[in-house]
């Protein structure tokens, strides 16, 4: 059953020399308990795509064309007072920078509190159960003790556990989580992934993963969108994906690697467009080693290959 549908999302900005388009006919779905990983170079598009779902976009930003259905309601028709009823109760994020994305001024309890009592309306003793049930489903011990904590008592993996719990703690059916493992050292980004997958498998949650971390993505996912330039260039499930990869963007993606015995690095070569560059083609001819004249003048469109993924190039044709 599909929970959430993004269908041919266009977005862009208001800037000081005019309008810029930034996102162009993006789709995906999301079905119950499915993960669906959006990678891409930073820039990409994955992060304003997202943040459309919830609303929480700059206030420059302009959706200008798509749906965004909801258990097949369309969220972009809802007002500010209706989505504060879906953000965080029922789509839940887990934002980028987990340093900065708490309170320094209040304890972790009344953080949570306040959210409980937001979504639920819940008070005392019931909504202090439930805040510290949240904190012990992701793993963090003494969890009555550290309701009284204060954010920068915490390391950065425990402040992302705490924001984890944040999304837990009104049993939101969608969890967003943007780039969760940034800024955490290798050992803690295992441990917070690793709750992701308990908590998404216990309580059947629904889950977008955005990262650049192919290995995250190789673990966690069960369908990917790859983006580039504000469009989706390949959209196909994790196996069929990483065995039989047919965009030649996703290929590049997939070859950046780092040889341990040399210390070189297999990179992409050139730069992804900015939102302001006057783009004919395919965005990514000019650092595609498959470039045909076609690529140079038309722009080619997200179409099924072979009843088994969907990929925009042109050499599908």
């Amino acid at each position: 059953m599909k929970i959430l549908e993004v269908k041919n999302l266009n977005l862009g900005f208001d800037l000081s020399d005019g309008f810029c388009q930034a996102i162009y006919g993006v789709s995906f779905d999301l079905e119950k308990g499915e993960t669906l990983a959006i990678v891409g170079e930073s820039g990409c598009g994955k992060t304003i795509s997202t943040m459309s779902i919830l609303q929480l976009l700059p206030e420059t930003a302009r959706i200008t064309g798509g749906e965004i259905l909801y258990n097949n309601n369309n969220l972009l028709g809802f007002n500010q007072k209706q989505m504060q009823k879906i953000r965080g109760k029922k789509i839940a994020l887990i934002p980028q920078d987990p340093m900065t994305s708490l309170n320094p001024l209040y304890t972790i309890g009344n953080q949570l509190l306040e959210i409980i009592e937001l979504h639920q309306g819940l008070r005392g003793k019931e909504a202090f159960d439930i805040a510290v049930e949240a904190l012990e489903r992701v793993k963090i011990p003494d969890a009555r003790e550290k309701m009284k904590a204060y954010p920068h008592e915490f390391s950065g993996g425990m402040k992302q556990r705490v924001i984890i719990a944040m999304a837990l703690a009104c049993n939101a059916e969608v969890i967003i989580a943007d780039e969760p493992t940034t800024a955490l050292d290798v050992t803690v980004q295992a441990q917070i992934m690793e709750i992701l997958r308990e908590v998404k498998s216990k309580y059947n949650l629904s889950l977008i993963l955005i990262t650049h971390d192919l290995g995250i993505v190789a673990e966690n996912a069960d369908k990917i969108a790859v983006m580039y330039a504000g469009r989706i260039v390949e959209y196909a499930s994790k196996d069929k994906l990483f065995n039989n990869p047919k965009h030649p963007y996703t290929r590049a993606l997939l070859n950046v690697i780092l040889d341990i015995n040399t210390t070189d690095v297999k990179t992409i070569e050139g730069q992804p467009p900015s939102i302001t560059d006057k783009i004919t083609g395919c965005p990514f001819h000019p650092r595609c080693q498959d470039c045909m004249e076609i690529c140079t003048k038309i722009d080619p469109q997200l179409k099924e290959i072979n009843h088994c993924a969907k990929t925009a190039c042109h050499l599908y044709d």
